[in-house]
């Protein structure tokens, strides 16, 4: 893997920064507005600030702030779903500290549901023994938190916001950060900052049907990993049972909230059978990999490609009300879902895997920190329990800017000259390169070879046939967005399969048939 993305053309245009911010979801926009007002930021998002993993969250965010829940019982139920692979000591950070950071947002006007009396309606989803789910605007929990965050970073005179920019890689000198390179459709630049936050999200792109919007391709764990960054669990990919089916439908799907079958939804076949009582104990509401894979077993027992969800038990004004988002997106493919069994399938919604980082958010390289989703922080284990990503989101991100706030005490004022050299980079080809039709190749392969049920031989043929891709992508000129993205999906591609072939065992969303 070469070094740097491309280093022709940067322009160095004196931008220096105490941190840079790279993603504008929910971890992203905590840790900027966490940040001294003493100490300089900049914010950098692949696109406009609606275009994220966070913006699209449905369900809500867990925290144990109900009435008879403990952090004790957030903590069991976050270690059972995770199957035995959660970093015990980052689920007691979670469990214990998220309460406080509810309790900020609420500070800070997010719009989170209240019932009658003033208190906040808190809800249940999939792997949750206790009600402990807070929303906003029903679905729009993700939607509202961002657009409440960002009034908030609009007004802080000591972050800088620039969007649409790519992140083409992070710049460090003896394994100290000293900024990033970033691109838009005119040029090249190096923005200085000894300190770097990757809140990049996930890398959902890489496979045919995912509920991530289109920029997440994995750009900022690659390019991590460029900068010698350590990466883990990397085959650990979570398959959200309940997509949206629509026939011949490719690309980003619509996501039905697990808080539908926490509101007493019920999966059935095609004939109208209910499934999953004899599964689990938890019935529908089991953990999401579990759930994932007995729809896949009852779609080939039945040659169908979905299985129904059924909430025709709630009345249509519950429902358009509870879920205004899923009920008029529904609405809009011609399923009223108070008189409908909505079809649904699995589909590529998460990754547990991503940038080793500690408690405080730190990878292995000095100044580099990693949040949310592109973060590895061992919270989830094998399988995320429901709505504690943004929550992990909060919390870690927190975490992160403490230390920074403590170590940045004087703003940067280092003059780093562009003095970058990488060898790979001098006998690079000029060749034109069917970008899109790679892309599909790599979706293709990773979406019927790397999904939610697994063998080896066939994850062997993909990561031989993505390699081909990838040695291709490595001895070329890189000088588009679209080039270097389907470059950072090889990689992340051959990282998830390489992890998955080497784990001989089925656990948790890594499931092995062989």
């Amino acid at each position: 893997m070469r070094r740097y993305i491309n280093l022709s053309n940067i322009k160095d245009n004196g931008l220096r920064f105490d941190l840079v911010i790279i993603g504008g979801g929910v971890a992203g926009l905590y840790a900027a507005l966490n940040l001294s007002d003493k100490l300089t930021c900049c914010l950098i998002t692949k696109e406009s600030i609606d275009i994220s993993n966070s913006w699209l969250a449905q369900g809500g965010i867990a925290a144990a702030i109900s009435e008879g829940d403990l952090p004790q019982y957030h903590y069991d139920d976050t270690l059972l779903a995770g199957a035995g692979l959660v970093n015990t000591e980052a689920v007691k950070v979670l469990v214990e500290e998220g309460p406080k950071d509810i309790k900020t947002l609420l500070e800070w006007d997010v719009p989170f549901d209240l019932d009658e009396d003033g208190d906040l309606k808190i809800t249940r989803e999939g792997g949750h023994r206790r009600n402990r789910i807070v929303h906003a605007h029903g679905d729009g929990t993700g939607r509202e938190t961002i657009k409440a965050l960002a009034r908030l970073v609009a007004i802080k005179e000591n972050i800088k916001f620039m969007p649409n920019k790519f992140l083409l890689d992070v710049v460090t000198d003896e394994n100290n950060v000293k900024g990033v390179i970033i691109t838009d459709k005119d040029s090249r630049e190096f923005i200085g900052a000894n300190q770097v936050i990757l809140c990049t999200g996930g890398s959902g792109q890489i496979y045919e049907h995912t509920t991530n919007p289109g920029i997440a391709t994995g750009d900022g764990v690659v390019a991590a990993m460029r900068a010698g960054a350590l990466v883990k669990d990397m085959e650990l990919v979570q398959f959200h049972p309940t997509g949206l089916y629509i026939e011949g439908e490719k690309g980003r799907s619509f996501l039905i909230s697990e808080a539908v079958r926490g509101e007493g939804g019920i999966l059935r076949n095609i004939n109208g059978e209910a499934f999953m009582a004899d599964k689990h104990e938890l019935k529908d509401l089991a953990p999401r990999d579990i759930v994932a894979r007995c729809i896949i077993n009852e779609m080939k027992k039945t040659n169908s490609p979905f299985v129904y969800l059924d909430v025709t038990l709630k009345s249509k004004g519950f429902l358009s009300k509870r879920f205004p988002t899923i009920y008029g997106e529904c609405l809009n493919q011609g399923i009223d879902i108070s008189k409908e069994y909505i079809p649904v399938c699995p589909v590529q919604h998460y990754m547990m895997g991503g940038i080793a980082t500690d408690l405080f958010g730190r990878t292995n390289i000095d100044g580099l920190f990693s949040c949310g989703e592109a973060a590895n922080t061992g919270v989830h284990g094998a399988n995320r329990l429901a709505s504690n990503s943004m929550l992990e989101c909060l919390v870690f991100s927190r975490r992160a800017i403490s230390v920074i706030n403590d170590i940045a005490k004087e703003k940067f004022k280092e003059k780093f000259k562009m003095n970058i050299f990488d060898e790979s980079q001098q006998n690079l080809l000029n060749l034109e390169l069917d970008v899109s039709s790679m892309k599909d190749v790599i979706r293709e392969l990773m979406t019927k070879y790397a999904g939610a049920i697994r063998h080896e031989k066939e994850m062997q043929l993909a990561l031989d046939s993505i390699k081909k891709i990838y040695n291709t992508l490595e001895v070329v000129v890189l000088d588009t967005k679209e080039k270097a993205e389907v470059y950072n999906m090889s990689i992340v591609a051959m990282e998830i399969l390489k992890s998955a072939i080497k784990r001989k065992v089925s656990i948790g969303a890594h499931y092995r048939e062989d």
